[in-house]
């Protein structure tokens, strides 16, 4: 059933079982049961992720995390 890899930088521990909870819904929605999906998070810490030529932990180094 349904495997959702969210790419994301890193996440407050907190906010991670909101995620995961949220996206199952979506599927729950399409009478899919719970049980079938599995949500992977994968954080990338902002120094190896980059667009535009710039690292993102340069880019938006006044984010707030």
């Amino acid at each position: 059933m349904p495997i959702v890899t969210v790419e994301t930088w890193p996440m407050k521990k907190e906010d991670k079982p909101e995620l995961i909870k949220k996206i199952t819904e979506v599927f729950t929605a399409m009478h899919i049961p719970s049980q079938a999906v599995t949500v992977i998070i994968k954080e990338t810490p902002l120094e190896n992720w980059g667009s535009a030529g710039e690292q993102h932990s340069v880019k938006f180094k006044d984010l707030k995390r």
